[in-house]
């Protein structure tokens, strides 16, 4: 397990090698252009190139020739919920130029949205048409059946959550032997060690932080593995992706509100020591931090993840779309620093992830000597 760690971590620091061989073929993916192309073509592609490799997707591609009509990859399950469970792999779409037969029904992918559409036999997409009571007005909806698939976010979620049980339990285990630290607890332990005195000890205290660390070493590691996985030419963007976010956000919301004491209570409802009227008035602005806190944690999460992959895929494309070699060795260049920058806020984010977090717990836990 230490040595798929450790595979992970040296394909990371190689990304910008991989990545630019990967994106080579681009011009095979995306068709190259027998005429010169308008600005506004040539930026449309651009935002395509950048948006089909940030997107989630039914199928787990590594590289494609619309040439050629070759994919390489695999497919992933399709699980449907539309009237009755339908399950059956994504490479029956092919790619998006088949409609896929299923109990009766038709379903067709959308390469473009990454959503899948109840259609006819013929590939026309169903549509449903409501009447707004008030304002009379009609609404035409395309018909999409409820969405239960394995996509590549979720596939490439679960999997670093057996990873992690696995390298974890291992480690664990190391320690069995004796006290000193052995295979990869090496490595891991000092980080460890870190999360615990100089974030949870310091900011909820010395007797209350032992019940979070379990919260805030997994959180901690599973968003670090995550946005380094999302280093790869893989086209992963699980951390970049906003429902990750929020249920991560929910998450330590849940356990802020279920675990704060009488004093973290008081000081949002009646705080002590403060005159009646201004309590009145503080009350909705305590309650309003209370969502505020969580939303700010899933949005810097996600915006800072999300814009990071979407300027390497820039620079990507630019590598490709220029013709001049000076341009194209510049941002080869400048993709490679730019990777460099990703590691760095690749374990930035999950140490500020985690550091919030343990502020909240700390403001649940703390006990307030005004209060009594």
């Amino acid at each position: 397990m230490y040595r798929l760690l450790r595979f992970i971590l040296v394909v990371a620091l190689l990304s910008p090698v991989v990545t630019s061989s990967v994106f080579a073929n681009a011009e095979a993916h995306h068709g190259a252009p027998d005429k010169e192309l308008t600005p506004e073509e040539l930026r449309d592609e651009n935002n395509a190139f950048v948006k089909h490799h940030t997107n989630d997707s039914h199928d787990f591609g590594i590289v494609s020739n619309e040439e050629t009509g070759t994919h390489v990859g695999f497919p992933l399950p399709v699980i449907l919920w539309d009237g009755s469970l339908h399950v059956f792999m994504s490479s029956a779409f092919e790619h998006g130029e088949k409609v896929v037969e299923s109990k009766g029904n038709y379903y067709k992918l959308d390469t473009h949205d990454g959503k899948i559409y109840k259609t006819d036999e013929h590939g026309v997409v169903m549509t449903e048409t409501t009447i707004d009571k008030k304002t009379k007005e009609e609404t035409v909806h395309q018909l999409k059946p409820l969405d239960f698939s394995i996509t590549k976010n979720v596939f490439v979620t679960i999997f670093m959550c057996i990873l992690m049980f696995f390298l974890f339990k291992g480690i664990a285990k190391s320690y069995k032997t004796g006290l000193a630290p052995t295979g990869a607890a090496k490595f891991f332990e000092p980080i460890i060690l870190f999360i615990r005195d100089e974030i949870a000890i310091p900011n909820i205290g010395e007797k209350a932080h032992k019940k979070y660390m379990v919260y805030l070493l997994t959180v901690f590691f599973f968003i670090w593995f995550l946005n380094l996985i999302g280093m790869t030419p893989l086209g992963i963007n699980v951390t970049g992706n906003i429902a990750v976010t929020f249920v991560l956000a929910i998450f330590t919301f849940l356990i802020t509100q279920f675990t704060g004491k009488k004093d973290y209570w008081m000081h949002i409802f009646w705080m002590p020591g403060v005159p009646v009227p201004m309590k009145i008035i503080l009350i909705p602005i305590e309650l309003i931090g209370l969502v505020v806190k969580p939303f700010a944690l899933m949005i810097r999460l996600y915006a800072n993840m999300l814009a990071g992959h979407i300027v390497l895929g820039a620079l990507i494309a630019a590598v490709y779309f220029f013709d001049a070699y000076l341009a194209k060795t510049a941002f080869l260049g400048l993709t490679f620093f730019m990777n460099i920058i990703e590691l760095l806020v690749a374990a930035l984010q999950a140490y500020i992830f985690t550091m919030l977090t343990a502020l909240y717990f700390g403001s649940a836990a703390a006990v307030h000597e005004e209060a009594h």
